[in-house]
């Protein structure tokens, strides 16, 4: 079986039958043009915060009235601890949008960046000798 072949098109002429079927329509949460993501996120060419996909984002106040409305969904979504990656899944947002806007949110300190929690890979010896003598002791 061939591939279908495609056929170049002048601008004054009429699509074939088959390609006249109209366009799938789009994902839900994709963004039809990149414009759109440029004025979400603004010119963007200050500073960006020092943000990586696992850092956890918490509102520090409710959105103001001057928020846009994708600053004040972000608000509303980390009244608890979100990381940056599910902030733009929940927001179906790239991570460089969200992190041009939780920059000018973290600028005027409406949101607080926490470093996610490391576990240790190696216990502490001196506790694991304290809970080994205290099993002796029982």
């Amino acid at each position: 079986m061939t591939p279908p072949q495609r056929q170049r098109r002048s601008p004054g002429q009429q699509p074939s039958a088959a390609a006249s079927a109209p366009d799938p329509p789009p994902k839900e949460g994709a963004t039809p043009n990149p414009e759109r993501l440029f004025v979400i996120g603004g010119e963007g060419g200050g500073e960006r915060a020092d943000l990586d996909l696992v850092t956890l984002i918490v509102a520090r106040a409710e959105p103001p009235v001057s928020a846009t409305p994708e600053q004040a969904a972000l608000l509303r979504l980390c009244v608890a601890p979100l990381s940056v990656a599910e902030l733009s899944a929940y927001l179906s947002l790239p991570f460089s949008v969200v992190s041009v806007l939780l920059t000018d949110l973290l600028a005027i300190e409406l949101v607080q960046a926490r470093a996610p929690i490391v576990r240790q890979k190696v216990a502490d010896r001196t506790l694991l000798e304290a809970v080994m003598h205290g099993l002796q002791k029982l």
